[in-house]
Parts: structure tokens; sequence; C-alpha cells
């Protein structure tokens, strides 16, 4: 059975669903502000632009893991316990980077600050998809919206507080709203129905050709996000760029998205996600190329908003991509499985992009980040095969022929 097909007893409000949204703002805002001040990082404790990568990177290893492990649980129909734990969880790793002035503590804090995001996510998905399936794009844009837009106030919350009143107070104060968070998981009522599949894990759903299209779309996103990620900040104080351009250039690059996402996932039900999805990804990876080579940031931040209008309206196409083709019961598997290998390939590039930009310059680091992205993007395009037209409203049969990929286990 596919997200089109799940229905529960009364559709998900809006209301509810923007209520997961604020959840999912306030730990995306973490990770924000952690962006936004590693070169505060590097120039107040002597942290090398590769020990940053790590710190960026391990973040993206601790999710990948919840994401990949402990997101199924929610299938079993404790979403709404998961996503409580994951914000305690978060809770503790903001506390630790509010403090952290060594890479060792930092690292442990953004280790956990990963958990609780990996925890967290998979179950709000779950709950948003089987909520109202017929409005599948629709809300998992809305989500990618929350998220984005969490992301955005992050840096503007860095720049008005931490001259003020010091490094870890922007930390701190997102922490106190991930507690107050707990509250209002607590008062939405939803229905979960535990599966008696729900504990498997979801590799073998990369048997199936639709989701590993799927996968390979997510990651390309990802492999763009952690190089963006990594570079964005310590680059433009290599130009000697002004501060304003590094933190308000940040939120002008999300701020399309914020408005335009939910109309980018109802995009990818109309039109369907894997023809979406690779278009995006190409035009993606010329923005990246780009980056590499203008000398100007004031012409990178103009770029970065084109780039984040063309974002806004294709990154969606994954997620929607895995709940039209996930089995009812799996949902918080298979996009805990997506996030987790998300994750995990943003993670790695941001240590490969760091030690390319350290090593040998801004262009090679930016030029592998596109080659790879478009390797996957076609990849993508080539696995949907028939699937391509396909969109949310139709049934998709994971145990069809065409749909196995093979020679792989």
């Amino acid at each position: 059975m596919t997200a089109a097909s799940a229905t529960l007893s009364e559709p998900m409000s809006r209301r509810t669903v923007m209520s997961l949204g604020v959840i999912t703002a306030v730990i995306a805002s973490g990770y924000g502000v952690m962006f936004t001040v590693l070169d505060d990082y590097r120039d107040r404790f002597g942290i090398s632009e590769s020990r940053l990568g790590m710190i960026v990177g391990i973040g993206f290893l601790a999710s990948f893991l919840a994401q990949v492990f402990l997101a199924p649980l929610a299938d079993r129909g404790h979403a709404r316990a998961i996503v409580v734990v994951g914000l305690l969880v978060n809770f503790c790793g903001l506390v630790t980077l509010a403090f952290g002035q060594t890479t060792a503590v930092l690292l442990l804090g953004r280790f956990v600050m990963g958990i609780g995001l990996g925890l967290a996510f998979p179950a709000i998905r779950r709950l948003v998809i089987l909520g109202d399936p017929q409005r599948l794009g629709d809300n998992l844009g809305l989500l990618l919206a929350a998220d984005v837009a969490g992301f955005a106030v992050g840096p503007l919350l860095s720049a008005l507080v931490v001259g003020p009143i010091g490094l870890p107070a922007p930390f701190l104060m997102i922490a106190g709203a991930s507690l107050l968070s707990i509250f209002i998981i607590l008062r939405i009522t939803v229905e979960e129905r535990p599966e008696v599949e729900s504990s498997k894990l979801a590799f073998d759903l990369l048997k199936n050709k639709p989701y590993a299209a799927a996968v390979c779309m997510g990651v390309a996103v990802f492999v763009m996000i952690g190089t963006f990620d990594a570079l964005w900040v310590v680059m433009l104080d290599d130009l000697n760029a002004s501060e304003w351009i590094a933190n308000v250039g940040i939120t002008l690059f999300v701020l399309p998205m914020i408005f335009l996402a939910e109309r980018g996932g109802r995009l990818a039900q109309q039109i369907g996600p894997f023809k979406v999805g690779p278009a995006g990804l190409v035009l993606g990876a010329v923005y990246m190329l780009m980056y590499g080579l203008l000398p100007s940031a004031l012409v990178m931040l103009a770029v970065g908003i084109l780039h984040g209008f063309t974002d806004s309206l294709t990154v969606s196409s994954s997620a929607v991509a895995v709940g039209m083709v996930t089995p009812e019961h799996r949902h918080a598997g298979g996009q805990g499985l997506l996030g987790g290998v998300q994750t995990l390939s943003a993670g790695a590039i941001a240590v490969v992009a760091g030690f390319l930009y350290e090593t040998y310059g801004r262009f090679p680091a930016y030029a592998v980040c596109s080659i790879v992205m478009l390797i996957l993007a076609a990849t993508a395009f080539l696995l949907s095969g028939s699937h391509r037209s396909e969109t949310p409203s139709e049934e998709v049969d994971l145990n069809a022929p065409s749909t196995a990929v093979t020679g792989h286990a």
C-alpha cells in the first residue's frame, strides 16, 4: 500500500501540520546557529578548517545512525514519543555547544544534536504522510518550508545576540525553545497504528528502483548542502566579505524556500517527483560550480538568491517520491533511511570539501560537488525508468519485476 492509499479516521488538519512544522523549525534553527559561528570557532578557539568540517560532519553521522536504526521505532505506534525524546536530546546537544571551546566538546555537542534531529524528523514525516495522503506533496513541502525557516532564524539570531550577549546565547535560547516544543507535540492528537512489520530496517527497500532513485535524488541534495554548509562562511571570511553578507546572506538564500517549498511539493505531486527532482539537481550543480568561480561575495549572494528559488521548487521531490513508493507501515523507516543516507553523505562531503578547500582552494572543492551531483541526478533519472511520469496519486507496485534493482543485495 502506498501513501496515496493510506487513510486515517480523519485527514490531519492544517493546524496540526503547522504545529509539527513549528517543531521542525525549532530543531533546524539550532543547526542554523552552529553553521554561522564556524568562523568564530576558528578565530576565537583556533580550530582549523579541517576540524570545522569534522564538527559539521559528525552531526551528519549521528543523524544517520539515529534515522536508520532508531527511526523505525516510530512505525510501531510511538511516533509522538520519539519526537519528545528527540527534542530532549536536541536540548542536551545545544547546551553542550553553547559552552564548548575545544574540538572534542564541540564534536560531542554536534553528535548529540544530530541524534536528536535523526530521532524527531522521520517520526514527524510519518505523522504527516499518514495524516493526509492526498496532500502528501503540500504537507511535506510545508515541513521543508518550516525546516528552512528554522534554519534561517539561526543566522539572524546569531547576528542579533552573539555580539551583545555572547556566543552561548543563541544556543541556549533555542535549547529553551526545544523544551517548550515538547508541550506542542503532547497537545497534538494523532491516530498511531502499530504495524506487524514495522520493526524492520529499511535497507531492503533499496532493492526497488523507484526507492533507490528517490534516495539518489536525496543524496545529491545533501551533497550540495554539505559542501555549502562547510564552506560558505569560511569562504566569505577569506574573501574579506562583511559579516552581514554571511549571516543575512544565508537568510536571503533560504527565504524563497520558506514561501515556495509547499508549492514545490505540490509541483512534485502533480508533475511527478522523478521529473522535477533531477531537473533541479542539474541546475543546482551549475550554481555550485559558479560559487567556485565567481570573484565577488556580492555576486555570489545574488547567485545564491536565484539558487534558493530553484531549490525551493525542486528539493522536496525526494521526500515526496519516498512517501509515494514506501509501504504504509514503513513510512518512518523509509523516510529515516532516506534522511540517514542523506546526512551521512553530507557529513562525508563536508569533510572532503573542508580538506579540498584547505589544500587546493575554492574551485576544486565546489567542482567535485558539482560532478557528484550530476552523476547522482543521472542515476536517479535512469533508475526511475517507466515510473518517471508517475505521481503520488498512482499506485507503485514495489514487487513488480520492473522495479527490482538487479545485482544489489
